[in-house]
């Protein structure tokens, strides 16, 4: 009982964090474009909070499972670098694989010119959010509500401006306002998957628990390092995009210490 009230909090708990990009992007409902710097910040807030998450919420707890579990030798350490490798690798694998578009870069993947613009926006979406529910998940697998919740509640927060960004960016190429309110809602729903997907691994064998917390860190990196960072570059808002980062990564930090 107590296994799959661990997944069902995982899945609940990623569910939470991804309807926060519908929140986040209601703005664009009602409120004017807002300008690429403001869109640049906001990213940069979900890359500092994507990035304080993976060490803090993910690779120190998987350093500690492993601790307890083989003892403080080299073996701790080379799971958490086996497994961050392997998350960044599975993240690289699908960019490759799946055709999909980028908002600045264009596209990329197998066969991208066939298919609608707005099919290729959802599956690089898809690619960054999965990562994320995997993420919440498998904190909830690992640790039940006080590992999980403090992941939740910032992968959350990152979501909103991250959510704003997405439908901004999709408004920017000529969708209409509902159009891109929609779109930008239904990305966060792709997290609940990755969430099950990681709190069902981790529930089956405390064993796969380092290697899943690293695994779900090693795939965030690759997404802030790849797409977001990268993005919020692109037109000279690196100052904005920095500040944002630095807040999300200390807000995240604060969180994790204060209700983890």
């Amino acid at each position: 009982m107590e296994e799959v009230s661990l997944v069902t909090m995982g899945v609940l708990g990623s569910l939470a964090a991804g309807l926060m990009t519908a929140v986040g992007a209601l703005p664009v409902l009602f409120t004017k474009r807002p300008n690429r710097g403001v869109r640049d910040l906001a990213l940069g807030f979900a890359a500092g909070v994507m990035l304080a998450a993976s060490f803090f919420s993910l690779i120190i707890p998987s350093l500690e499972a492993s601790e307890l579990r083989y003892g403080g030798s080299v073996v701790p350490a080379a799971i958490a670098c086996a497994a961050i490798l392997l998350g960044i690798g599975m993240v690289a694998l699908l960019n490759e694989l799946l055709p999909h578009e980028h908002f600045e870069q264009g596209r990329e993947g197998p066969e991208a010119a066939s298919l609608r613009r707005i099919w290729l926006f959802i599956i690089a979406i898809t690619i960054h959010n999965l990562p994320e529910g995997l993420a919440v998940g498998v904190a909830f697998g690992a640790g039940g509500s006080e590992g999980g919740i403090p992941l939740a509640i910032g992968i959350g927060l990152q979501n909103a401006p991250e959510g704003l960004a997405v439908a901004v960016s999709l408004l920017g190429v000529g969708y209409s306002r509902w159009r891109s309110w929609t779109i930008a809602a239904l990305t966060g729903l792709v997290e609940p998957l990755g969430g099950l997907l990681g709190a069902g691994v981790i529930s089956m064998s405390q064993a796969l628990l380092p290697w899943g917390l690293a695994f779900a860190a090693g795939a965030m990196l690759y997404v802030i390092s790849h797409e977001i960072i990268p993005e919020t570059h692109r037109s000279g808002h690196q100052k904005k995009a920095t500040l944002g980062l630095s807040i999300g990564l200390v807000l995240m930090l604060f969180l994790d210490v204060s209700l983890g």
